[in-house]
């Protein structure tokens, strides 16, 4: 396993740590790997019964690394680029890569609890999302920041959105991709729980669930999710279809550039 998420396992507990800590965690073509490739070889752990997600150094994930927003103002696509990339579809998915990392968490048997802090941007709030659970420091920044690159939540982000939080709250967070602090989050609903030491309570939290019947546990999990993963895969294809459309596009370059030259954007209707 790539050393970008280091997992280690100890009375029942996958403690899972994003490890790329000077760019605070944020996803890179071998980030996405390393993540995807962690919660595919966790699927089969028998001896886990909960995991925890978190990011080493200062913030859980900053979104995207800005090499991939640099090959979009280039006018490449990372969907069409040789090799994994996150726009690659795996057969007998309903999801691609990019999808993938924050899915998993959903695929997984045995509950996921993410313990927040700094950032969560992006595809870092999209991976959170992912979660069963969602414990946050109240200063930690979340923004559905898609938008503000000239794209749209394309990592399960808007149907995990709609699960979580009323329609029109999901539509102004997304239009606008403001950020939002740890206490607004919770407020909104985006946030199970606010802790100073989100990482130190989740995994006390992981040790209390895994005390339990593992197999009431995940039985209780494939409950909720018969009902909470309904329409998930026409959802995902509909997400990829209209980034498609976006990335690339004028506007969308346009986004990267007034943002990277901190000017005002200059969009055509």
């Amino acid at each position: 396993m790539s050393d970008r998420v280091i997992v280690t396992i100890s009375e029942g507990i996958a403690d899972v740590r994003f490890n790329r800590a000077d760019k605070r965690n944020a996803l890179d073509r071998e980030q996405f790997a390393a993540i995807a490739d962690a919660g595919e070889q966790l699927k089969t752990a028998e001896d886990v019964r909960v995991v925890v997600l978190s990011g080493e150094g200062e913030s859980f994930c900053a979104g995207l690394d800005f090499s991939m927003f640099s090959g979009m103002a280039d006018g490449a696509s990372s969907q069409s680029d040789s090799g994994r990339s996150p726009g690659e579809m795996e057969e007998g998915r309903i999801t691609h890569v990019g999808q993938q990392i924050c899915w998993v968490w959903q695929e997984l048997p045995m509950p996921v609890i993410a313990a927040v802090h700094g950032h969560a941007l992006g595809g870092g709030f999209q991976i959170a999302m992912g979660a069963d659970i969602r414990i946050a420091h109240p200063d930690t920044k979340w923004s559905v920041r898609e938008v503000h690159w000239g794209l749209v939540p394309d990592m399960t982000g808007t149907f995990m959105l709609s699960r979580l939080v009323r329609s029109d709250v999901a539509r102004e967070l997304t239009y606008t991709a403001r950020m939002v602090g740890g206490r607004e989050a919770f407020d909104l609903g985006l946030v199970t729980r606010l802790s100073d030491h989100p990482y130190d309570d989740a995994m006390a939290l992981a040790g209390e669930i895994a005390g339990r019947s593992p197999g009431a546990v995940r039985g209780s999990k494939a409950l909720f999710n018969r009902m909470f993963t309904q329409g998930a895969a026409d959802q995902f294809a509909a997400e990829r279809r209209i980034i498609g459309e976006q990335i690339g596009s004028a506007n969308q370059i346009e986004a990267i550039r007034s943002n990277m030259e901190r000017r005002p954007p200059s969009f055509a209707d």
